[in-house]
């Protein structure tokens, strides 16, 4: 991209975005697949054709699998994702898709609101990516939608890849010694890194999503790039001093990040939903007791987060080896809740499925007379039979003389951590192989 279009600012880019656009059209790109993520054909390989597909087999046996498109909205869309441990002989259905929901960045002085995906041209600012910022991976091309420049659709703008995130477990056998019988189980895992980094404004959104050996997801948004210097206020109340002095004032906003996720857990998309909430009660002169009640979700429900609450989303076509349904919990990363929308004021939403419902505020497609263009005007109490969840995490964004310049990234997002998917962790070593349900040992 032109450095002149790298300083234009929000209201200029968004003028760019094309007519189709904002009709919400889709299209897809091919890009070819390198060794590391090549996936021969195969029963268990993904439906879809190879430019589209990802396949990793990780340490320990783990093997992901999925199917990408591009749209020229969301941008980035998973399909089809998979999830095979070692030990298992077909592939563990899991998201039938995955993409983000919306970006919505009002400022504090209501000067501005802006939705990134659906109104300032997100897909469109699609940035090609140095090799250097996909080590030991490949990076495919894609076909951008209503590309700002009709002649140069295609970016090599899709990063997949390995990372590698520390510890997966550590386990000693010598008790609370360290004597010479004691062995130390370890192993330092790797995730699947698929990323893509999109540009708006002076903002750049690197959206990644990871996938880890024991079947964890993360999905998290980071912000960087550089301060707009349209935006500052010269102390109106509301921002902070940059620069020198206390003259300069970045006007404060807020990222609101949604997510839109498409269950199909063990190939279903008839999953249930389950809300946990524990309460803990001390007596006097008495250890306190929590005990943790059980919330079947089967209505459409905007839930708000607890210091003891936790949701899940459960299978109802398949079981683990140990006879219990399979199961993801949502596991939310630190947030800081928007008051200022009424879709922003929950922090997750379970909705029954509607095709026309992609956009967690200012939706594009048309739901018919009354239907609204945000996710909380659809909570209106329909069974949920095929429950689509949108998660949402906020951050305030006050500036700093730190974000000069580059911006540091921060981040948010939030954590599939899977409930019973295996009777087991699936990495673990065959030497504990037995140690399923109660195990008495010396030590």
């Amino acid at each position: 991209m032109p450095e002149s279009r790298l300083r234009r600012a929000r209201a200029r880019v968004a003028a760019a975005i094309g007519a189709s656009a904002l009709l919400g059209t889709v299209a897809v790109a091919a890009g070819p697949v390198g060794t590391a993520q090549a996936a021969p054909q195969s029963p268990a390989a993904a439906d879809c054709s190879t430019p589209y597909r990802i396949e990793q087999k990780l340490d320990g046996g783990t093997t992901w699998r999925m199917c990408w498109h591009y749209e020229s909205n969301a941008g980035l869309v998973l399909d089809k994702v998979s999830y095979q441990p070692k030990g298992e002989s077909a592939p563990i259905k899991v998201l039938t898709s995955a993409k983000l929901g919306q970006i919505h960045v009002p400022y504090d002085d209501g000067s501005n609101e802006y939705d990134d995906l659906t109104g300032q041209g997100f897909a469109q600012g699609l940035q090609q990516l140095d090799p250097a910022e996909c080590p030991g991976g490949t990076i495919k091309t894609v076909r951008v939608p209503d590309a700002w420049d009709p002649e140069h659709p295609n970016v090599k703008g899709l990063c997949a890849t390995t990372r590698a995130r520390g510890h997966a477990y550590r386990m000693g056998t010598g008790g609370f010694g360290a004597g010479e019988d004691n062995k130390v189980y370890q192993l330092q895992g790797k995730d699947l890194l698929v990323y893509t980094v999109n540009q708006v404004g002076w903002y750049e959104y690197i959206t990644e999503w990871r996938f880890a050996g024991d079947g964890t997801m993360t999905m998290q948004v980071g912000a960087t790039g550089t301060l707009s210097p349209m935006d500052y206020d010269a102390g109106d109340g509301r921002g902070w001093p940059i620069g020198k002095g206390a003259k300069d004032y970045a006007t404060s906003h807020a990222h609101n990040v949604f997510w839109r996720l498409n269950f199909g857990l063990d190939g279903s998309p008839k999953s249930k939903v389950e809300q946990y909430d524990s309460k803990t009660t001390a007596t006097s002169g008495q250890i306190p007791k929590t005990k943790t009640t059980r919330t079947k979700v089967t209505k459409e429900l905007a839930g708000d987060a607890a210091p003891a609450r936790w949701w899940r989303v459960v299978s109802s076509a398949g079981k683990n080896k140990d006879g219990h349904p399979r199961s993801y919990e949502i596991v939310p990363g630190h947030t800081t809740k928007y008051q200022g929308r009424s879709f922003t004021k929950h922090d997750v939403y379970f909705t029954e499925y509607k095709k026309c419902e992609q956009f967690a505020s200012n939706n594009l497609r048309n739901c018919g007379a009354g239907a609204g263009k945000s996710v909380d005007k659809w909570v209106n109490g329909q069974t949920l039979k095929h429950p689509i969840v949108w998660v949402n995490i906020g951050f305030h964004h006050i500036a700093r003389d730190e974000d000069q310049e580059p911006m540091p990234l921060h981040w948010q997002g939030f954590q599939l951590s899977p409930r019973d998917v295996t009777a087991m962790n699936p990495l673990t070593p065959p030497a504990l192989s037995g140690h399923n349900g109660h195990t008495e040992e010396e030590r």
